[in-house]
């Protein structure tokens, strides 16, 4: 796996949709399908990409477990909040650090990157990490069974 590239991000207004979950009780699948078929439908919509979005409670930075219960959001970015589809709502995403990872593979190898990323990169990297959004950044026509497909994962640091 390449290096990460570190970014800072400034503040982004996002738009979608959220469920509470664990690891252990995945519903990433549900809230996705809740959410594509009304994805074009919200307005100001800045590019064509798509965040999958999970927020830690903030005491569990770094120490997630399978049964930690936090919350997943699946999001557009948008200039503008205004007349939301039925059931959306928006986040104000808080930007900051990042060590920004590329996963090539199906959703099914995602797994493998993380453990990567969180045993072999971070305790040698010099970097912790910080309670704010991770996320993973999504192509239009990203499909999760894709050999081919590619996303970027966006671990917080400080």
């Amino acid at each position: 796996m390449n290096p990460p590239r570190i970014e800072i991000l400034p503040s982004k207004l996002l738009v979608g949709r959220s469920l509470e979950m664990s690891f252990l009780k995945d519903q990433t699948a549900e809230l996705w399908k809740a959410f594509m078929p009304f994805r074009n439908a919200v307005p100001h919509r800045v590019g064509t990409h798509y965040m999958s979005m999970q927020v830690y409670p903030a005491e569990s930075a770094g120490n997630i477990t399978p049964t930690s219960i936090f919350r997943k959001w699946a999001v557009v970015e948008v200039s503008e909040v205004d007349a939301l589809p039925d059931g959306m709502v928006s986040y104000d995403l808080s930007g900051g650090k990042y060590a920004v990872f590329i996963h090539h593979g199906p959703a099914s190898a995602f797994g493998e990157t993380m453990k990567h990323i969180f045993q072999v990169w971070l305790p040698s990297s010099g970097f912790q990490i910080d309670s704010r959004e991770h996320f993973e950044l999504l192509e239009e026509g990203y499909s999760p069974s894709d050999p081919q497909a590619r996303e970027e994962i966006w671990i917080p640091i400080k």
